[in-house]
């Protein structure tokens, strides 16, 4: 009976794992929500109006949305409403794209530009952006984490 229970636990977890362990689609030329680069790379087109929304735990969460403008590989999101943190018009995020995903990306706060990890969805309908704010050492440490949906 425990090597039952056994086996059912481990096949319960790979299948709340089997997200992360799938790889991505590569991006081929013609996909919805792609752009050809220069150098013949097929990235995600970001371009456009999201709605997002920010978790940052105990201090609470906003909504806003982001216009992100593109040029090629790098981009950069403003407000279109601001909220407590963010004025409208403010730069939120900003970044670098890759086949696939994020070469990199940066989340403003009001303790200033912290990079973050980033995961586009496959259909690039949905971004989740994971932010540490603070020093790992300091007392009031947050995570953030924000979602932008496409409009």
């Amino acid at each position: 009976m425990k090597r039952i229970s056994v086996i059912f636990i481990i096949g319960l977890v790979l299948v709340a794992c089997s997200e992360e362990i799938q790889p991505l689609k590569s991006l081929e030329k013609g996909m919805p929500n792609t752009i050809i680069l220069s150098t013949g790379d097929v990235v995600y087109d970001i371009n456009g109006e999201w709605d997002m929304t920010r978790d940052a735990g105990a201090f609470g969460t906003a909504q806003d949305t982001l216009k992100i403008t593109q040029e090629g590989n790098k981009f950069v999101g403003i407000t279109l409403i601001g909220h407590a943190y963010m004025d409208k018009g403010d730069t939120y995020i900003k970044g670098e794209l890759e086949k696939n995903g994020f070469k990199s990306i940066e989340r403003f706060s009001s303790m200033g530009w912290f990079s973050s990890i980033g995961k586009i969805d496959e259909g690039c309908n949905k971004i989740v952006i994971k932010t540490v704010v603070g020093d790992k050492n300091m007392i009031g440490t947050n995570k953030n984490i924000v979602t932008l949906i496409r409009k």
